[in-house]
């Protein structure tokens, strides 16, 4: 518009000018929906993500926070995370898990719809972590106003102790301040996970656990102390099971706090609690309910990491921020996952999806054509060897029904029992995802049923369309039947496997028609004692 007017300083006639009010008419029009309603725009999981001029997002651990930008005075969506140097090199090549974890740096990146992220600064290097020379842990962050100094503080994991960092801008590198040590507050020195949560009325809390066993959930208030940026005081909400990946978010008033299992690097199930106010009481009390829809996958291969709330035209959207520490565990590819939530009453509901889009002005959000429908198809969920007796101790594949038709049974106490997952070697791992896949042998002679039955969630559709399946396989000898199905109402589709494959193979079902948004998917097997068949990457998506 504002080309038209500089193009048109010279209007001399009626004509002219009622031509050029025409023009603007229509861009006004044109531009209107955009403005107001704002368009989707695509997020994709299960990959490596890059800023909008194809640099390499590296921000792991962290949180987004919205404040003025210092350029255009707008309100402008700010997400920090931790870049560790292994993240680059696990991204370079996939094939091989790395066993140290070394801090480089604080990255921030901006967005205005969520979506799309500019990298605007490394505003912690390890000049500001070590400077003294000694690398320690450092990791776990947020950033809130301060508004009675009018700065910036950074909350980071620092060694055994919390280091506070300020700043004069969101963008803007951070200079040490102060460290605080946690005993005084909670009897442990360090705090277990943390990130910071900002509420709606500007005040910045610490959301955190127990330095050990993580059995105990907090939540401090931050703002000055003796001059200096501190934490104001330290309410318990939770103590039972431990915990970790301890994060906050609000939807309808409510606060729900969040957290994952204590297995490390590993993805686990997303529990929650509820509470009225930010300091609790938290529902029902220390006993945190698992977030349904993350069941069958560990929400989606990752572990709580922190979320944010969409207050748009049309919608209240929590996001949900999953850390997926691939670098570190192996299990997949991309280490940001992010799904939209969804809720019946009080009840959160995580909607797995690989692939989704977000209108950030209306809080509205749709499934995207290339969605992967299948759970766990990479076999990455499951972090140990399966049955397993170590914990979680579970005897089937998560998302997955094995049925022992000849053979030995599967159990979690009999040395006989046949192991459902393999750990790939670096050169299965350079044409499959991830550190694991399914197996299907047995020390006998053996018939196998693995199964999954998609259906119609609560909140996503399995559209009655057709399909495309499609899964690697690789296989020895002496299989009498090798088959990958799918059925839907009274029809089944598949395609057999005759020969062995002593390399990677990809198999494909096209145009399988699904009806009543009910499919169940899976691999028929028999064969020989110690033939093996090894399964990965299944995908299940709608045909374009």
């Amino acid at each position: 518009m504002l080309s038209i007017l500089a193009n048109n300083t010279n209007l001399t006639t009626m004509f002219e000018i009622a031509v050029y009010r025409f023009k603007l008419l229509i861009i006004c029009v044109l531009l209107f929906p955009v403005f107001i309603f704002g368009q989707f725009k695509n997020i994709q999981n299960d990959v490596f993500w890059n800023t909008k001029d194809g640099q390499p997002i590296y921000s792991q651990g962290g949180g987004i926070f919205k404040f003025t930008s210092p350029t255009t005075h707008k309100d402008t969506y700010y997400w920090y995370g931790a870049e560790y140097e292994e993240a680059s090199v696990y991204r370079q090549n996939p094939a091989v898990t790395l066993k140290t974890c070394t801090f480089k740096a604080i990255n921030c990146y901006s967005s205005t719809d969520l979506v799309n992220w500019t990298f605007e600064n490394t505003v912690f290097t390890t000049q500001n972590a070590f400077p003294d020379g000694k690398k320690t842990w450092v990791g776990r962050m947020g950033v809130a106003f301060v508004k009675e100094i009018n700065k910036y503080a950074l909350f980071v994991q620092h060694g055994s102790e919390v280091l506070i960092a300020l700043a004069n801008s969101p963008t803007s590198e951070f200079t040490w301040h102060q460290k605080i040590n946690m005993e005084p507050l909670i009897g442990t020195t360090n705090t277990g996970d943390q990130t910071v949560f900002t509420d709606d009325d500007g005040k910045s809390y610490l959301i955190y656990s127990y330095g050990k066993g993580r059995n105990k959930i907090y939540v401090s208030e931050i703002g000055i102390k003796d001059g200096k940026v501190n934490l104001l005081d330290c309410t318990k909400v939770f103590q039972g099971e431990s915990r970790e990946g301890n994060c906050m978010f609000k939807y309808q008033n409510k606060y729900y706090m969040a957290a994952s299992n204590i297995y490390g690097w590993d993805s686990s199930f997303a529990y929650y609690l509820v509470a009225d106010a930010i300091r609790g009481p938290y529902l029902p009390a220390n006993d945190m309910q698992i977030m349904k829809g993350s069941e069958e996958d560990y929400a989606h291969i990752t572990q709580t990491g922190f979320f944010y709330t969409i207050k748009g035209t049309k919608k209240e959207t929590v996001l949900y921020c999953g850390d997926r520490w691939a670098d570190f565990a192996g299990n997949g590819l991309g280490y940001n996952q992010w799904f939209p939530l969804s809720f019946k009453e009080n009840e959160a509901y995580f909607n797995s999806l690989s692939s989704w889009n977000l209108n950030e002005k209306t809080g509205e959000w749709q499934v995207e054509k290339d969605n992967n429908y299948i759970k766990n198809g990479s076999f990455e969920a499951d972090r140990n060897k399966i049955p397993s007796n170590f914990k979680p101790i579970q005897a089937q594949l998560l998302g997955w029904k094995t049925e022992v038709l000849q053979g030995n049974k599967i159990s979690t106490s009999d040395e006989n029992s046949p192991v459902l997952n393999y750990f790939n070697s670096e050169e299965d791992r350079k044409k499959v995802i991830g550190e694991k896949s399914l197996q299907i042998s047995d020390k006998v002679d053996f018939a196998r049923k693995i199964s999954q039955k998609i259906v119609d969630s609560p909140f996503v559709k399995l559209e009655d369309s057709r399909y495309t399946l499609t899964a690697k396989i690789k296989n020895t000898n002496g299989f009498s039947e090798l088959k990958l199905f799918a059925e839907s109402g009274s029809e089944t589709f598949s395609i057999a496997i005759k020969d062995s494959n002593v390399d990677w193979r990809i198999v494909t079902i096209p145009n399988i028609k699904i009806k009543k948004g009910e499919v169940q998917i899976g691999i028929l097997a028999a064969a020989k004692a110690n033939s093996v068949c090894l399964i990965d990457d299944i995908s299940l998506v709608k045909n374009r």
